[in-house]
């Protein structure tokens, strides 16, 4: 009974057609064989808010996604529609994610310089 049953499953998976026209053959483990699949990360902005008053969130998420896809994981936000433009950042996730390779875009790279550096806990007065 399990023979016939597999062999059934077998004849549903394959499909020829005597002409050679049309040839339908279910090779799930070969249609990735040989490719080189890698995962490329990038922290860029997400934006959030309302029309014309933006709100971005900092994000790690693949580079391949949408704007606003889901990301790997939210590691600041930045609003700047605040005087002086407000930036909150967990600096030791960034700093996590780029040593994992991931690469920071031109406005993200900017926004990480220019936030100040948390002092050490040991050095308090």
């Amino acid at each position: 009974m399990a023979g016939q049953l597999e062999t059934a499953l077998l004849s549903t998976l394959q499909l020829y057609i005597t002409s050679g026209i049309i040839r339908v053959c279910l090779d799930l483990p070969g249609l990735f064989r040989n490719k080189d699949i890698r995962l490329v990360l990038m922290i860029r902005l997400a934006r959030r808010g309302a029309r014309k008053q933006p709100h971005y969130r900092i994000v790690v998420i693949e580079k391949a996604r949408a704007r606003n896809g889901r990301p790997v994981e939210v590691v600041g936000t930045y609003n700047p529609r605040t005087n002086p433009a407000s930036v909150e950042m967990k600096r030791e996730r960034v700093e996590y994610w780029v040593s994992k390779g991931a690469q920071m875009s031109e406005r993200v790279n900017k926004l990480f310089s220019k936030t100040p550096a948390p002092a050490p806990a040991g050095t308090a007065a």
